[in-house]
């Protein structure tokens, strides 16, 4: 071997050489690999359509808005109710558990009940559905919040008889406003294409339930829930009989445009002959609620806004490893990674920022 500084340039720009042969070979590989379409998902279901590359921006709005609903809940309004079945106050992570369990079990059941009104009645049944959860939880929740945001403005104000009168006038504004805004917005959600409105909706849905989630539920429901939850969604969505998928399954078997069967396809797949379109992503309302939820505990729970903050990088890099999942697959479970990332990331800043 020449210590020559010649001979070592020459190697140098033979090493560069091979590099970018090879970086053009990856490229041409990837572009001739055949793309395959996913399965059409229908206009009314409750999904955050966006582009691959600006997949972070639904997932910070929704924190954000979240985190800011629940910090003046909890902090600015005092609002501190503990929520679930049984009150963790008095019996621990046994609560908390069973809490978990408890909400999972709803929700698994309810996702059974809905796949069989799907079938007996055919996949409009879900615009019922959808609409009356929607309606319902949209009313209760901006309501509640928009109330809360009230009384924190009335309540740092002088006190008068003026005052007192005005505050009673605000809420029946509310009140009747709140149901004007989700009749409009349910009313739009299902008779517009337009996917600005649509996105709209479930984000602002999203986030109202993750913020509420994240000021009533103490430290133990809250991970049962979630760990609960993303255990639950690896199978609703990865499992043969599992009803997420079983609705998108319901939802696309009338696409004729697909040409290879599914055992072709797969093989493909498998093979890396094609890759799956993942240029426009379809984010799950149930994804936003559960993201904002953490991160939103994870501010009133730690008490620190960096352990929200880097709680939310966490969620945002599982995501992004979903994301690139979806290459090989039609639909993944958007919460397993995101979550557990999420969750290990909290309890890790928050041991820190605690010694610190």
């Amino acid at each position: 071997m020449s210590d020559k500084p010649e001979d070592t340039d020459d190697y140098s720009i033979e090493i560069d050489s091979e590099r970018e042969k090879l970086k053009n070979t990856l490229a041409k590989e990837e572009t001739e690999r055949e793309i395959i379409e996913k399965d059409f998902i229908p206009h009314f279901f409750p999904t955050f359509r966006i582009s691959r590359n600006l997949y972070p921006i639904p997932i910070i709005i929704a924190v954000i808005c979240a985190g800011f609903l629940a910090y003046a809940t909890y902090v600015l309004a005092g609002v501190q109710v503990e929520g679930g079945y049984i009150s963790e106050e008095e019996y621990g992570l046994t609560a908390g558990l069973i809490n978990g369990l408890i909400f999972v079990l709803v929700a698994a059941l309810s996702s059974f009940i809905i796949i069989y009104l799907v079938k007996k009645f055919g996949i409009g049944i879900l615009k019922f559905v959808f609409g009356f959860s929607f309606g319902f939880l949209g009313f209760i929740l901006t309501y509640f919040f928009a109330e809360i945001i009230s009384f924190i403005i009335f309540y740092n104000l002088p006190e008068s008889e003026t005052l007192y009168t005005s505050y009673i006038i605000v809420s029946y504004i509310i009140l009747f406003g709140s149901g004007a805004f989700i009749i409009f917005m349910v009313y739009k959600y299902f008779t517009t294409k337009s996917y600005f409105t649509k996105n709209f909706f479930v984000l602002y849905v999203g986030f109202l339930v993750g913020a509420m989630f994240g000021v009533i539920m103490p430290l133990w429901t809250t991970l049962a829930i979630l760990i609960g939850f993303s255990i639950w969604d690896i199978f609703a969505v990865k499992a043969k009989r599992g009803p997420i998928k079983q609705m998108i399954d319901i939802a696309s078997q009338n696409n004729t445009e697909e040409e290879l069967s599914e055992e072709e396809l797969a093989k493909k797949i498998e093979s890396g002959e094609a890759i799956y379109d993942t240029s426009k992503l379809e984010i799950g309302i149930g994804d936003l609620a559960f993201y904002s939820m953490l991160t939103s505990a994870a501010l009133i729970i730690t008490g620190s806004l960096i352990v929200m903050i880097l709680t939310a990088i966490a969620i945002m890099i599982g995501t992004g490893i979903t994301i690139q999942g979806l290459k090989k697959n039609k639909i993944l479970p958007g919460l397993p990674i995101s979550i557990f990332l999420g969750i290990g990331t909290m309890l890790l800043t928050w041991y820190v920022v605690s010694i610190l």
